[in-house]
């Protein structure tokens, strides 16, 4: 029987969560690591998809708003764009299995340019579990276009991080208050 759920790894890589990372949060990012697996085992062992938008950049493309805006990350075929830790290691003993997927993404939502809901529609997926970095920015802007299709969402709380508290907590706050999201722990 499909499973109407999806957990979302969204970003975790070297270069937003490893201390030589290019854009990275540090240790509250790092802090996750281990949750992240233990969620990733539960919800692969229960059934549910277990995806990782990726985000997917390339060297010195002036016409990506992001540019302005950051230094080079998560450039292809790099160290940095290769997920982080014990999460990293996750994949890619569970990278064969049906349920398990990675895919690029090149805006901060998982949605934006991304077959993603129409992948999600096939599977009858109608609740998303998102977790990874950052709180305030990626899984934000992935949580917004998920409300606007409908989707219930679940956050994980430990399984979030962001550069600055500050930015999380404020998150954290508008998607359970303004985006209907249930943020578990």
């Amino acid at each position: 029987m499909a499973s109407h759920q999806a957990l979302l790894i969204i970003d975790y890589t070297n270069d937003f969560v490893a201390d030589k990372g290019a854009l990275t949060c540090g240790e509250p990012g790092q802090a996750i690591d281990e949750n992240i697996v233990k969620l990733a085992d539960y919800m692969r062992k229960d059934g549910d998809w277990v995806w990782f938008p990726t985000d997917l950049h390339v060297p010195f493309d002036h016409y990506h708003p992001e540019t302005k805006l950051f230094p080079a990350h998560n450039v292809s075929d790099t160290w940095g764009r290769e997920l982080y830790g014990k999460t990293g290691d996750w994949y890619e003993k569970n990278a064969g299995k049906e349920t398990v997927k990675e895919f690029a993404k090149t805006r901060y939502s998982a949605f934006a340019g991304t077959d993603l809901d129409l992948r999600l529609r096939e599977r009858g997926v109608d609740t998303v579990h998102l977790v990874g970095v950052c709180t305030d920015i990626c899984v934000l802007h992935t949580a917004i276009d998920a409300y606007d299709l409908g989707y219930k969402i679940v956050i994980h709380k430990s399984c979030v991080a962001s550069f600055n508290q500050a930015g999380h907590d404020w998150a954290l706050n508008h998607f359970e208050n303004v985006l209907g999201a249930k943020v578990v722990k």
